[in-house]
């Protein structure tokens, strides 16, 4: 039934406009459309969308993730310069190379946005 179609990550914020400047400032995620009650991003071939809500940052767990592959390292340091302050986490099997939790070839990293959606890149 949804096998043939896409899917997208749909994140809710507090204040929308505080989101566009992290994800346009901080990510480099150029717009698309113009809603101003909605942010929408193409990323890669995905869909990402952007939202006030009351309920934004509720949800503890990964809102998005992004598979960035042999760029990971270079990507982390962009972020960090950008001003992105990653999370860390004891993560059983995972062992922490400074941002990047790391196992048998695996790297990743979580980060938030304003509204403390934990968003996540891995090697993959």
């Amino acid at each position: 039934m949804l096998n043939d179609h896409d899917a997208m990550a749909t994140i809710a914020v507090h204040d929308l406009s505080a989101a566009r400047r992290f994800y346009e400032g901080k990510l480099g995620l150029k717009p698309i459309g113009d809603d101003p009650a909605v942010a929408t991003y193409r990323s890669g071939g995905s869909t990402i969308v952007v939202y006030e809500s009351e309920h934004a940052g509720t949800n503890r767990a990964t809102s998005a993730t992004w598979g960035v592959g042999e760029e990971i390292d270079a990507i982390v340091r962009a972020l960090k310069d950008a001003g992105v302050t990653f999370e860390h986490y004891d993560l059983p099997g995972l062992t922490r190379e400074g941002d990047l939790h790391v196992a048998d070839g695996f790297k990743a990293a979580w980060f938030t946005d304003p509204a403390g959606n934990i968003l996540h890149i891995n090697n993959m």
